[in-house]
Parts: structure tokens; C-alpha cells; sequence
């Protein structure tokens, strides 16, 4: 844990900490309105659906690459999967923990890597029933759909996470990944 900014009385100050970077903050925003597009107004059946599918795809697959070349808070090594690391977070937090996670904190990690393999399951699937081998095939239509449905659950949970832990942490955490940086509140230790 790091300590934040101190002021030259020794009292810690709230402090602005540049978090995530512009094309972090692109993909998440675009890849929301993909998933809000073909899920509530692209009929499925079109061609647009389709390349909506395969730029939310194309999305994911920058984000995957960008984990492993981009700026500090970008990599995986920023936010691991770990369900010990996830269980150390809820007992944390269940203590009273406010500690600040600048990157995601461990629950969040979890969901951010299951909205990825979703939306790439969701992509396969939607191209598999494209394909003259799969095309018409009901348990490929099923996977897709079954999916998505997973994938709005998953959002759902998202929401409700971000929420949670803005209330927790202070840490507004919408207007973070507008701007691209997490206003620390005063005292408050960061991880």
C-alpha cells in the first residue's frame, strides 16, 4: 500500500491520479455502445448486427494487446486474476478497508476479464452462424443468445459493483473513466 500526498503540515491531501489512458477509456465507452446497440436496436438478423459483433470483437482484441504493451495501469499485471487476491478484497472490505485500488480493485479484474471472454464467446458464436457449417444450426443460435444473456447479467453486475465501490471508496468511479483519472479522497491509503 502507498500512502498518498502529503502537505507540509503532515496532514494528507486528496490527491488527482491519472489512471487510465484515452484509449482505456475509448474501447470501454465503445465497446458499452456495441453491446448497447445489437442488444436493443440492430435487428439480429442484419448486417449491420454483424459488424457491430465484429467491431466489439476487434475492440476486445486491442484491449487484450494493449494489456500486454500499454502504460502501467493498462497491463494485466495492474490487475491479476486471482481468487486469492479476490478473497483478501472481500475480507478487507467486510473489516471496513477503504483502501483505494488504482487500477481494478480484484472484483473488478474478475468482471473486466469475464466481460472480454464473454463478448468473445458472443463473437464466435455469432460468426460460427455465419459459416455454411454452422448456419441454421439451433444449438450455435441457443449458445449466442445464452451468452448474451450472461453478458447483460455480467453488466448488471458491473453497474452495481461501480456503484458499490464508489460509495465505498469515495472514488467517483464513472467520471474516472470519463477523464481518465481517480480523484483520491483526503486520507485515504491506495493500492
Amino acid at each position: 500500500m502507498v500512502d498518498i500526498a502529503k502537505q507540509s503540515s503532515g496532514r494528507t491531501s486528496a490527491r488527482d491520479i491519472a489512471v487510465w489512458d484515452p484509449l482505456i477509456r475509448l474501447i470501454h465507452w465503445t465497446l458499452a455502445l456495441t453491446i448497447l446497440l445489437n442488444g436493443a436496436f440492430i435487428e439480429a438478423e442484419s448486417e449491420m448486427h454483424e459488424w457491430i459483433g465484429y467491431i466489439a470483437l476487434s475492440l476486445v482484441g486491442v484491449r487484450l494487446i494493449w494489456g500486454l504493451i500499454g502504460p502501467k495501469h493498462a497491463r494485466f499485471a495492474a490487475f491479476p486474476p486471482s481468487p486469492a487476491r479476490v478473497s483478501r478484497h472481500i475480507k478487507a472490505m467486510l473489516r471496513g478497508d477503504q483502501t483505494i485500488h488504482l487500477s481494478h480493485n480484484p472484483l473488478g479484474a474478475l468482471m473486466t476479464y469475464n466481460i472480454w471472454l464473454t463478448v468473445i464467446a458472443i463473437g464466435v458464436t455469432g460468426y460460427m452462424m455465419t459459416t455454411l457449417t454452422f448456419f441454421g444450426i439451433d444449438w450455435v443460435e441457443e449458445a449466442h443468445e445464452t451468452i448474451f444473456g450472461w453478458l447483460l447479467f455480467s453488466i448488471a453486475l458491473h453497474i452495481a459493483g461501480v456503484a458499490f465501490d464508489t460509495w465505498r471508496s469515495g472514488v467517483n468511479l464513472v467520471r474516472a473513466m470519463v477523464s481518465g483519472r481517480k480523484n483520491i479522497p483526503q486520507g485515504r491509503e491506495v493500492e
